[in-house]
Order: C-alpha cells, then sequence, then structure tokens
C-alpha cells in the first residue's frame, strides 16, 4: 500500500494543521486546500472500499456512513459552538441539505449508472423498504414534528419534546442496525443478477485483515481530513455566498456535498458493478446515520449552548421532502429500477439545490 492512497491522507492532515496554524485565507492557500480536500475525498472512497470488501455488505456500507456521520456531527456541533453567526438553522439545514443529497443526488446518480450499464438495476425490495421508511419515519419525527407542535412558538421543540426525538431518533436507528448486520442480514446483501453473483465479484481479491486494518485506520484519517479541511474553506465560501447575495444555508449544502462524496463515488462505482444494493445501502444508511446520529448529539450539546434550536422546516422543504418519499417509495417498491428512476431523484436534486439558492 505504499502508494498515494497511503501518504495522500498523512498530507491532507498536514495541510489541515498548517491551514489552522496560519489562518489560510488567501487565494493560493484556499486553492491548495481545495485540492488536497478533494483527493482526501478519493483516498476516503479507496479505503472505504477496501474495508467494505473485506468485512463485505451490508456491514462494510454500514463502517463509512457512520464514520462519516460521526465527523459531520461533531463539525456541526463545532461551528454551532463557536456562536458565529445565526446558527440556529445549522443542525437543520446540514441534516436536511444530507437527506436530499443521499435520497435523491447518491440514489439517482447510481441508478442511471446502473441502469444504464446494465439495462436495470436490480436490488432488494424488501431490505431497501425498510431502510426507505426508517429515513422517512426519523426524518418526519424530527424535521417535519417541530413545525406542528404548540408547545414553544415557532418551529422549536421543548426540551422535554428534543429530549423525546432523540431517545426515539437513537432506537430507530439502533433497531435498524440491529435488523441490518444480524437479523435478517440477507435483504440488504447484493443480489444475484443474469450475469454473474455480485456477491462473487472479485472474490479472489479479497484484502487480508492488516491491509484491511490499515485502511479502516487511513479512511479515518481521510474524513478527517475532509471534515477540517472543508470547514477550512467554509469561511471563504460564506463571504463568497455573502458577496453574491446568496442565502446562507447554500454553505450547509456545499459543505454536506463535500462530506458525502465519498459515500457518492463508492455507490456509483458500487452500481457500476452492478451492485445496485450496496448503493442503496449507503444513500439510505447515510441520510439515516445523519439523522439518527446528530439529533441526540445536538440535544445533548444544547445542555451548553445558547441559543434557540431551530429543526423545523420551512414549508417549501416539507413539500420537497413529501414529493421525496412518495418517488423514493414507487422507485423501491418493484426491486428494480430503470434510468427513468434515476432522473426522477436528479430532477429533485436539481430542484433543491435551485430553490436553496433561489427559495
Amino acid at each position: 500500500m505504499t502508494r498515494w492512497t497511503t501518504w495522500l491522507p498523512l498530507a491532507a492532515l498536514l495541510v489541515l494543521l498548517i491551514a489552522l496554524i496560519t489562518h489560510t485565507t488567501g487565494a493560493f492557500g484556499v486553492t491548495v486546500v481545495a485540492l488536497f480536500l478533494v483527493a482526501a475525498v478519493l483516498a476516503a472512497v479507496h479505503h472505504a472500499e477496501v474495508v467494505a470488501h473485506r468485512v463485505g455488505d451490508p456491514l462494510g456500507s454500514l463502517i463509512l456512513a457512520v464514520a462519516v456521520t460521526v465527523i459531520e456531527v461533531a463539525l456541526i456541533v463545532t461551528l454551532m459552538l463557536s456562536g458565529t453567526g445565526d446558527t440556529s438553522t445549522l443542525a437543520r439545514d446540514t441534516v436536511f441539505a444530507a437527506v436530499m443529497l443521499s435520497v435523491n443526488g447518491i440514489v439517482g446518480f447510481s441508478l442511471v449508472v446502473g441502469a444504464l450499464r446494465h439495462h436495470l438495476a436490480i436490488f432488494n425490495a424488501e431490505g431497501t423498504g425498510s431502510a426507505l421508511a426508517t429515513v422517512i419515519t426519523l426524518a418526519a419525527l424530527t424535521l417535519v414534528l417541530p413545525t406542528f407542535t404548540v408547545s414553544n412558538p415557532g418551529p422549536e421543540f421543548t426540551p422535554s419534546q428534543l429530549a423525546f426525538a432523540a431517545v426515539v431518533s437513537l432506537a430507530l436507528y439502533g433497531l435498524f442496525v440491529f435488523t441490518q448486520t444480524v437479523r435478517h442480514r440477507d435483504f440488504f446483501l447484493p443480489l444475484e443478477t443474469g450475469n454473474h453473483s455480485s456477491r462473487d465479484v472479485h472474490a479472489h481479491e479479497l484484502p487480508g485483515n492488516r491491509q484491511a486494518a490499515t485502511s479502516f485506520v487511513l479512511l479515518l484519517v481521510s474524513l478527517v481530513g475532509v471534515v477540517g479541511l472543508a470547514k477550512v474553506e467554509s469561511k471563504p465560501l460564506e463571504h463568497a455566498v455573502d458577496v453574491a447575495g446568496l442565502p446562507h444555508a447554500i454553505v450547509g449544502v456545499v459543505i454536506a456535498a463535500l462530506v458525502l462524496m465519498p459515500e457518492g463515488i463508492s455507490a456509483v462505482r458500487a452500481a457500476a458493478r452492478d451492485q445496485a444494493q450496496v448503493s442503496f445501502n449507503l444513500a439510505y444508511g447515510s441520510a439515516m446515520a445523519s439523522i439518527g446520529l446528530t439529533i441526540p448529539t445536538i440535544a445533548l450539546a444544547k445542555l451548553w449552548l445558547s441559543g434557540p434550536l431551530t429543526l423545523g422546516l420551512g414549508s417549501l422543504q416539507i413539500v420537497l421532502l413529501l414529493i421525496t418519499a412518495i418517488v423514493a417509495v414507487l422507485t423501491v417498491v418493484p426491486g428494480r429500477s430503470k434510468p427513468l428512476h434515476g432522473g426522477l431523484h436528479l430532477v429533485l436534486l436539481a430542484t433543491f439545490v435551485f430553490v436553496s439558492i433561489k427559495p
């Protein structure tokens, strides 16, 4: 493993350390940070695929989803604790962006690539439907319900409501993980296709334990670099957004896209290998972990945070979430997908990005 995927994560951490010490703001420094950010994303994708190949699905997809989400949550809490500007909607905007990018973006691109290359994208509707149902339930309980509760003025939970939402989110996520990895693991494994068994792809290249352990460590290092460099880039991005007169929520969309890029690339690659189930595991696992881990962490952090915490979505966002849920259900139910389904999700993704810029 003496190649770029080994030394580049460490180089990304070094660049991050230099950027934090020197408070990089110049155009050259920002460009260098951006280049290492993209390189760290590519390294993370490589190491995630090595780990996933060694442990197998669905555990491999779960490891990547949880690793990315844990660091994403840390980034949200760090930005909220920094107290720069209005951070009351930061958690909501980031989580909602992660859900839309996962359910529409990762799924959409994966289905288009998989269906175009293999005529149809085949997956297990039973397991995928369970994952989608969990995502919809979590999103409704934590992002939609606060808009309609009346104990607090505005789209906010009371402390007891927030605690309830946190416990329920964690419980649902834990129940799904148990279902996916223990009780009904077969429902989340790639199905056999007409041409070959996708479970046996590259079986002769199975990484050894040492290689997988090294890749796991380097995956974590890469993800720390991705999130840290994204945080460094957030200040110049905020300045550019303010200069352009764009809504501040677009910053959260861009950062969420950067953080989810490793999972997105891995999911599209899996779809190209005729493993649409792996793509769905990554996409819905990311959306689920983003809600199920973020809300409990934010609820705990609220003990130290001052000011309001707005979790409820606006009417426009709720409509987009509802349409996304309906289209996702119709995509999953048949257990196979045409390029049209991927196109529908990509149109919804484009709509989300457009209305984030021009609400």
